[in-house]
């Protein structure tokens, strides 16, 4: 295990927190599972129960879950990866036409119908079978192999599968965010599973504080290992890694999630792990996978080359240390 930082994550999310002769606004705390993950909600709701907000969260989290759940057989989105139908619905769409923004980033690194290959691979709820036949597959992995029109998906191939697991959660959140502003809030953070979006200001008046874990290998500890602090008063942050989900095959070597479209095969590299900040969770989520798909080097040849982007990346050092860097953009958001 490499050495790491021990600080117990002291978060800035309040609990519920009553208005008194301070003069502070009421914050409303939910706490709940969403998309099998853990759910937070702090808002300055009025006029509503949390019982009534966690409610139609798990609404939206039967929705997103029916539309683009790549583990849930009945999904539309297993429906369309089984040429059951060719009709999508506004969440793929979405998904879809985000995918290519980031796609045209990426070069080739990020792509939303490497579905054959995570499956194959053991990443999408089926054990592996051996080796995968990577060559044969990639005949079927491309952006340019399915494209929307008329409100239906057509594909090259039937073969073509789609996966937005690099996308979903992330834009969820946003969804979720839109959810709790329905409800009249105008300062909130929403996290489900550690991604997050939030807006304005915390019970105390001060940005929202956002621990980024420590990424080594098999932390499930839900924040208890913090590396850094992010400051935040609006938009979404996701963070991708892959200290998580991976497994040691029989050579010993270290297989994760994250697999380059181009290789097909695991994109395991010193890039331990990449937290984006962006407008949006869903933009914040892809451009974490990206970054992570393309390897230490290029990675941060690439985010150099984009000023704009919010991002800081955690790579192992030497002597089983870690070593940091934040784009110019991000830096002011990183507190000590």
């Amino acid at each position: 295990m490499r050495k790491r930082r021990m600080r117990f994550l002291r978060w800035a999310l309040p609990l519920v927190l009553a208005c008194g002769c301070s003069g502070r606004t009421e914050y409303m705390s939910v706490d709940g599972v969403m998309l099998g993950t853990t759910l937070r909600i702090v808002a300055d709701v009025r006029g509503t129960s949390p019982a009534e907000v966690y409610a139609a969260a798990m609404e939206l989290d039967r929705e997103a879950k029916a539309s683009m759940s790549i583990f849930d057989p009945e999904s539309l989105l297993s429906r369309l990866n089984r040429n059951e139908t060719d009709s999508v619905d506004r969440h793929i769409a979405f998904n879809l036409r985000l995918a290519d923004s980031i796609g045209r980033l990426s070069g080739g690194r990020y792509d939303v119908t490497i579905a054959p290959l995570v499956e194959a691979w053991g990443f999408a709820g089926r054990e592996r079978s051996g080796d995968p036949d990577v060559d044969s597959l990639l005949a079927f992995v491309g952006r340019d192999k399915v494209r929307i029109a008329g409100g239906r998906l057509v594909k090259d191939d039937p073969r073509v599968r789609l996966d937005f697991n690099s996308v979903a959660k992330g834009y969820t959140v946003d969804l979720l965010a839109e959810l709790v502003e329905r409800f009249g809030a105008e300062n909130y953070l929403v996290d489900i599973g550690g991604e997050v979006r939030c807006r304005g200001v915390n019970a105390q008046g001060d940005p929202w504080r956002i621990g980024i874990e420590t990424p080594f290998d098999g932390n499930m500890s839900d924040g208890a290992y913090v590396q850094r602090r992010i400051r935040m008063s609006a938009g979404g942050l996701a963070t991708s890694g892959n200290y998580r989900r991976f497994y040691v095959d029989a050579q010993g070597n270290k297989v994760a999630h994250t697999i380059d479209p181009r290789t097909g095969r695991s994109a395991v590299s010193r890039l331990l792990s990449v937290t984006v900040a962006a407008e949006s969770c869903a933009e914040a989520d892809a451009l974490g996978t990206m970054f992570l798909a393309m390897g230490a080097d290029d990675a941060l040849a690439a985010a150099e080359a984009m000023p704009q982007v919010k991002a800081y990346f955690i790579l192992a050092g030497a002597d089983d240390g870690y070593e940091e860097y934040a784009t110019p953009a991000m830096r002011p958001m990183l507190m000590e």
